[in-house]
């Protein structure tokens, strides 16, 4: 009689977001590698920043195998769409239209985002090009005010389109903003930062999920809710950022 009810609770326990037949489920996990805090390649050549190890830790949370795949920020929510990733790790998104149809977690920080121009370049201003990051909502609040736009991959080839001149202003999130005055070419640009209030350039940014694994949201907030309690992730926001995001 014991060994039968033993067998019946396991039967009926239900099994967790990170087991599947007992195994670890994998998910497919999509970075930049080019986006600097956020997420680049240490001088080893592995995967790090700031949402890369926020992943890896959300993933220790859930008991999954997480597999990174490094994509452009234009190409994520794509393959989140069509069911060739699982989760994307950039904070960055298309336009409005696309991100209706993305599950997006809880929050994991907020941002905002930098003109940076000339003093004499007002955001927007005629005759001056504006260097984007492909896929990004700056890119796609940079094309509807109808500015001269240059889109690059990441906020590597951003800054070196600045210091080449093929741009001579930038649109880009705070974050990368920091990164990018790390670069001492970039610094004698002497370009001036201005925050734009638009709305749609500020606010939460979020994981995205794909619609074909909606289930993993409350798995991967229950997780962000974890090692916000845990310490793990201050541990991680001091490690890559000067300022706590959260």
């Amino acid at each position: 009689m014991r060994l039968f009810l033993v067998l019946l609770l396991t039967f009926f326990l239900p099994f967790g977001a990170g087991a599947e037949g007992g195994r670890p489920i994998e998910l497919r996990v999509v970075v930049a590698d080019d986006a600097a805090p956020l997420a680049y390649r240490d001088e080893s050549g592995q995967l790090t920043g700031f949402s890369v190890e926020i992943a890896r830790a959300l993933c220790g949370e859930i008991g999954a195998n997480c597999v990174f795949e490094v994509v452009a920020q234009g190409d994520a929510l794509p393959r989140l769409l069509q069911g060739k990733a699982d989760i994307a790790a950039t904070g960055l998104f298309e336009n409005r239209e696309q991100r209706v149809k993305l599950i997006q977690a809880d929050p994991y920080f907020r941002s905002f985002s930098l003109w940076l121009g000339p003093a004499d370049a007002s955001p927007g201003r005629k005759g001056v090009r504006v260097a984007v990051v492909g896929g990004s909502i700056q890119e796609d609040y940079a094309r509807r005010q109808g500015w001269d736009v240059k889109a690059a991959r990441g906020s590597g080839e951003l800054t070196r389109m600045l210091i080449a001149g093929e741009a001579q202003a930038a649109l880009v999130p705070m974050i990368a903003a920091l990164q990018m005055q790390k670069n001492r070419a970039f610094r004698g640009l002497g370009l001036a930062p201005t925050v734009l209030r638009a709305p749609e350039l500020s606010g939460d940014i979020a994981f995205g999920i794909s619609p074909h694994r909606a289930h993993l949201k409350n798995d991967i907030n229950a997780a962000l809710a974890r090692i916000k309690r845990n310490g793990t992730y201050d541990r991680i926001n001091s490690r890559f950022l000067p300022f706590r995001v959260s």
